[in-house]
């Protein structure tokens, strides 16, 4: 992968170190990977800090668990994830949601947010093994996005699981370079890879033609619609992988029409 600056991910013991000490988090009922395992489930997941649309002043974790409870996955991305903010009672959401979950967790924070963090966090059934936040570029100055990332052990190979949330502003140029900068990460990467999350680009932008361009999206023709919540007219949210010859079994955007202004986007591949 090129930039000098950045550890090669997942092969250095001083990067094993920070991602243990600083990216924390696990649950008391993650497993480890069976041999027999016969398909991988994934879901991304906009959660609009468990703010529910139709009630601005409420925080309702349990509508998020109840979502992803229901949807019967080992893997999921989430995006716009609070810690420690005054408008979230100060809680670790992603804690709170693994814990009630039973999953293991990584929390990676973007930005600093009303007295505490704002970002993305990673939930898995499966043991993760290690964990990596790269800092996106941007051309003009707008609120900072991340890419997050996670290794674990799936059908006996390493996997690399990555979640994102791209710029939202209405010129595309930061979303580019944000896209550039994720293809180009994984470029040398030699294991599988999988790639989801808010990307603030309709299918036929030049943002999702740079992705597709590396990747392969779990869905390219005749895909539900994520946002809004209620009657969805654009598909932004996204599942898609690389170095993998998986079968995607079933892609399914669920319909959640009040725990977030998202829908969760569900995959199903087959090894």
């Amino acid at each position: 992968m090129k930039n000098s600056k950045r550890l090669h991910p997942f092969r250095s013991f001083v990067f094993f170190i920070f991602s243990i000490a600083f990216l924390g988090g696990c649950a008391i009922k993650a497993k480890k990977e069976p041999s027999t395992l016969a398909n991988l489930k994934v879901l991304s997941y906009n959660i609009h800090h468990a703010n529910p649309p139709s009630k601005p002043n409420l925080i309702d974790i349990d509508a998020i668990v109840g979502v992803i409870k229901s949807a019967d996955v080992d893997l999921i991305g989430l995006q716009e994830v609070d810690n420690g903010t005054a408008r979230s009672g100060h809680k670790n959401q992603a804690k709170l949601i693994a814990d009630k979950l039973g999953y293991q967790y990584r929390y990676f924070k973007a930005i600093d947010h009303d007295g505490g963090e704002y970002g993305l966090a990673i939930l898995s059934r499966l043991s993760i093994d290690t964990s990596i936040l790269v800092q996106l570029p941007q051309k003009v100055v707008a609120e900072k996005r991340i890419l997050a990332a996670v290794q674990l052990t799936v059908g006996g190979q390493p996997v690399i699981f990555a979640t994102t949330h791209l710029d939202a502003t209405r010129d595309p140029i930061n979303r580019q370079v944000q896209i550039e900068h994720i293809v180009d990460y994984f470029k040398s990467e030699k294991k599988a890879v999988i790639l989801c999350g808010d990307l603030n680009a309709v299918p036929d932008s030049k943002v999702i033609q740079t992705l597709d361009n590396a990747f392969r999206r779990s869905c390219v023709e005749g895909c539900e619609h994520t946002v809004p919540q209620i009657q969805p007219r654009r598909t932004i949210d996204y599942i898609a992988v690389k170095n993998a010859n998986w079968t995607v079994v079933s892609h399914h955007v669920l319909a959640e029409s009040y725990a977030s202004d998202h829908r969760p986007v569900k995959v199903i591949f087959g090894f």
